[in-house]
């Protein structure tokens, strides 16, 4: 008769011991069990090792892509400004070409009828004011000379959204009056350091702008005729904004300044 064998299972006993006094608890588990227990909470703690790592990872690869983002960002802005001032460029060009064109047709005209002058010639240094030719302007009053004893470069032309002339001047150049009127205002503001007003008849205003400081001729109340001087430009690239407004409402200066060249 042959010995029968018995397999042993290894087994593992937990025993839970209560301190309040109730009655303990045994657990038996087996060693597959056991195994898979432990197989499990290294599976755990591997993932919270790995998800602990990852953090600072993420950080810096969320910081990478910020960064990114700002720069392209600011690319486009720049890319927008870039736009705009082309824009303005180019509107300024075509403002230009269109006064050229203006003053050319002008000159024909006045070549043809005999008559062609400068805006204004040079300087008398007894009377201190900048003779002209009267002949063919019926009212002096009338604001048709150009801002400036010299034909300085147009930085930008009348628009809606400026309403004034923009011409870039140098030392010891002049502001003179474009036509006969009477000072009616000289003051500063925080752009312009020094502003003139001259109240002209029927309806026309001028203002002359400096964007840089000025010597001034004239003061408030004082009459002055066409081409006399109101300032003395004293230093170099003074920008100054010129504006004509006929009843109240500011017009573009070209339409009154004869284009003679």
């Amino acid at each position: 008769m042959k010995r029968q064998r018995h397999k042993h299972k290894d087994s593992f006993s937990i025993l839970f011991i209560s301190h309040m006094g109730k009655s303990s608890r045994q657990l038996h588990v087996t060693t597959f069990a056991f195994r898979l227990l432990l197989f499990a909470l290294f599976l755990f703690c591997s993932a919270v090792i790995w998800l602990i790592l990852q953090v600072p990872f993420a950080a810096r690869q969320k910081q990478a892509l910020n960064a990114r983002i700002c720069e392209q960002e600011n690319k486009i802005e720049q890319l927008r400004a870039e736009k705009e001032a082309l824009e303005q460029e180019k509107h300024t060009l075509e403002r230009e070409k269109e006064f050229l064109q203006l003053a050319g047709r002008t000159g024909e005209e006045q070549e043809a009828s005999g008559f062609a002058q400068p805006l204004q010639e040079g300087l008398s240094s007894e009377e201190g004011q900048y003779t002209q030719d009267e002949a063919g302007r019926q009212d002096p009053s009338f604001p048709g000379l150009s801002p400036s004893s010299q034909m300085g470069m147009l930085v930008s032309l009348y628009s809606q959204e400026q309403p004034y002339l923009s011409i870039n001047t140098h030392r010891e150049d002049h502001l003179i009056a474009a036509g006969d009127g009477v000072i009616t205002a000289v003051g500063s503001d925080d752009i312009w350091p020094l502003i003139i007003e001259v109240e002209h008849e029927n309806g026309y205003q001028t203002r002359y702008m400096c964007r840089q400081m000025a010597e001034l001729q004239v003061e408030e109340a004082k009459r002055v005729k066409a081409g006399d001087i109101l300032a003395v430009i004293t230093s170099d690239d003074t920008q100054l904004d010129y504006q004509v407004i006929l009843e109240g409402e500011p017009i573009d200066p070209l339409n009154v300044i004869d284009a003679k060249g």
